[in-house]
């Protein structure tokens, strides 16, 4: 889903009240319209291809643009380009860009910006690592021209590049493409709908977005999710950083504030008894959560110590935890595919239910080998939905036995120690809670947490050539039937290996008020809305 930052805007404090979050008049013209929002939480990292979080992710989409887009089907269209042609008995596909496409800083797009793009992503994602291990060659035979000679036909390919889940495969030009895709670019320079104001970014407060005069829209259908036409309404959209809920909440009612991503569960009931305020679900998929621990340090890189904690996962308790106890707002018990999506499985779920016997649990670690070593969990204490997780997490891990670190971070903090993998006396970590949209777990593609790649993967980096082998087969899988079958069958290795612990699966709303119209589904898009 922060303090350090890549751009440096000019100061400021942040006040109490909402209203003083707002740009200085004499910034802009009486006649600008601007749409505020409160993100789930603060906007550290500015790259959205160097990193996971999801407020990277929506914003990037506004700043750059992608080749193809994701409609509400989940079904790729074309969104930079004009079209695709296929030849070579489905071994190389010419991508043509739409003509006319700019830069921010007034360049014209070119074949051979989006080709470094590629490139540059393809080292983050593993959808995209696993798009390039079979292209022999990506190239810019001319200025409109991507072309993709492939060992052997992917018919993904559309779907990779238009994916949703972080890393998002954002278009930048060349000279920023080229930057080491494990360091963040030195400026954002996108062809999306806004230009990132870097010189009015308070960092932990405010990020500012003002309409690009020079995008140019695709001409005809409809904007669904991140395909359609993507048409601003708004001349600047400004982004305010409310860590308290009730600060938030109360922003939006008083109208100071148009839109909050996460219209939080604690507050749902005051939310909809708002008469000038919408609640809506805008992703049925919801967002899934997870326990990750650390395999390359004690005590979780011991496999047996992992498999004796999974009868102790009472996912019914991190549900309540977040949503208050609604039963019409989560789903357990959850695997490590989307519920209700076509590669959802229930193998192996019944170690999830109840009852859950802590002392047995406890008994069955010591005899797994856990020797008292301290178990480090990184909490992110100023985002509410993750800290109420990591207090379950918390305290199940002690009542089974482990010496546990509680140790509350703030997000940026600990998306920075994540990456460590010393052990936990020299700054390390053992175990973290964190949550994803389930679009980002509908099938083995784009699971980045499900991958057993070890040290070249996501933190906690597991190992399991089982797991990667099946993946592989996924891919050549004939049909959907035989896919949902491998897909089977990694949940079982899953179990075993057990890469991460699923917590379950909950809704979560978004609110705005309804001087504004047009949100889409899926997540935050600031095309299409505009004043009531």
């Amino acid at each position: 889903m922060q303090r350090r930052i890549l751009l440096k805007g000019s100061g400021a404090i942040l006040g109490g009240a909402a209203a003083s979050l707002a740009a200085p008049a004499k910034l802009r013209a009486a006649s600008q319209t601007t749409l505020r929002f409160i993100p789930q939480i603060d906007l550290v990292y500015l790259d959205p291809v160097y990193t996971t979080p999801y407020v990277s992710r929506n914003h990037g989409y506004l700043v750059f643009d992608t080749l193809y887009g994701m409609d509400g089907n989940f079904q790729p269209q074309p969104q930079m380009l004009e079209g695709h042609s296929i030849g070579n008995d489905g071994k190389q596909w010419d991508l043509t860009l739409r003509p006319g496409l700019l830069w921010h800083d007034g360049e014209k797009v070119l074949a051979r910006d989006c080709v470094a793009s590629i490139q540059r992503w393809a080292k983050r994602d593993p959808f995209g690592a696993t798009l390039m291990a079979t292209t022999d060659e990506l190239s810019a035979p001319d200025d409109r021209t991507i072309r993709f000679r492939l060992k052997r036909p992917f018919p993904l390919l559309p779907v990779a590049l238009g994916k949703t889940p972080s890393p998002m495969c954002a278009m930048m030009p060349e000279r920023l493409a080229k930057t080491d895709a494990f360091q963040q670019v030195p400026e954002l320079v996108g062809s999306g709908p806004f230009r990132f104001k870097a010189d009015e970014r308070v960092p932990g407060a405010r990020n500012v977005y003002e309409k690009f005069a020079g995008y140019r829209p695709r001409e005809g259908g409809t904007p669904d999710w991140t395909a359609g036409p993507k048409i601003v309404h708004y001349d600047r959209v400004v982004w305010n950083t409310m860590p308290d809920i009730g600060t938030a909440t109360a922003a939006l009612q008083n109208g100071e504030q148009d839109w909050m991503e996460y219209a939080y569960h604690d507050m749902l009931p005051l939310l909809r008894g708002m008469r000038d305020v919408t609640v809506q679900v805008p992703d049925p998929t919801g967002l899934v959560t997870m326990l990750r621990v650390n395999h390359l340090q004690p005590p979780f890189n011991n496999p047996a110590i992992r498999r004796a904690l999974l009868p102790a996962i009472d996912q019914t308790a991190y549900m309540q935890a977040l949503t208050g106890g609604d039963p019409a707002l989560f789903h357990v018990p959850v695997g490590f595919f989307c519920p209700n999506t076509p590669m959802a499985t229930e193998a192996g779920l019944e170690v999830f239910n109840p009852p859950h016997d802590f002392a047995k649990v406890k008994a069955e670690l010591i005899a797994a080998g856990y020797k008292g070593e301290k178990v480090v969990l990184m909490v992110p204490a100023d985002s509410p939905t993750l800290k109420s997780q990591g207090d379950v997490a918390a305290d199940m891990l002690k009542q089974v036995g482990f010496n546990v670190d509680y140790l509350a971070l703030d997000w940026g903090t600990m998306l920075t120690r994540r990456n460590r993998k010393d052990g936990a006396e020299q700054g390390g970590w053992n175990a973290f809670v964190t949550s994803w949209a389930g679009t980002d777990w509908l099938n083995p593609a784009g699971h980045i947490a499900l991958r057993g790649n070890g040290e070249a993967g996501y933190a906690g980096w597991s190992t399991s050539p089982r797991t990667e082998e099946l993946r592989d087969a996924w891919f050549q899988a004939p049909d959907e039937a035989a896919q949902k079958a491998i897909c089977a069958e990694i949940q079982k290795q899953c179990l075993t290996d057990v890469p991460y612990y699923p917590l379950g699966q909950y809704i979560q709303p978004t609110a705005y008020r309804k001087s504004i119209t047009g949100v889409l589904k899926g997540f935050p898009t600031f095309w299409n809305v505009r004043p009531a």
